[in-house]
């Protein structure tokens, strides 16, 4: 199992060169939050579609949209948000 300075050096790798610190910290964060997902998955922390569906129930509208009328465009995942999926390699899953 690697350990985190490896973690932070791989992932400085696949970043581009003009990178700023304000992106690293970012990325490392994300890195630490879907690993922190993993464990808890792994230890049995995780909540099934029902208990899903049931909680969205109570946020969402009797149709299922947003209960305030202001709310009706969906936003697009930031670069960010699509970049994050890249700093996680799925061969380090579950070691």
């Amino acid at each position: 199992m690697p350990t985190a300075k490896e973690e932070v050096r791989s992932l400085l790798d696949k970043l581009p060169d003009d990178v700023s610190f304000e992106d690293i910290q970012y990325h490392i964060f994300v890195r630490e939050k879907i690993e922190r997902g993993l464990r808890d998955a792994e230890q049995g922390r995780w909540v099934d579609q029902e208990e899903i569906e049931r909680r969205m129930s109570r946020w969402l509208g009797p149709q299922g949209g947003p209960r305030s009328p202001g709310r009706t465009s969906r936003r697009r995942p930031s670069t960010r948000t699509r970049f994050a999926a890249l700093c996680v390699d799925p061969g380090t899953r579950g070691s």
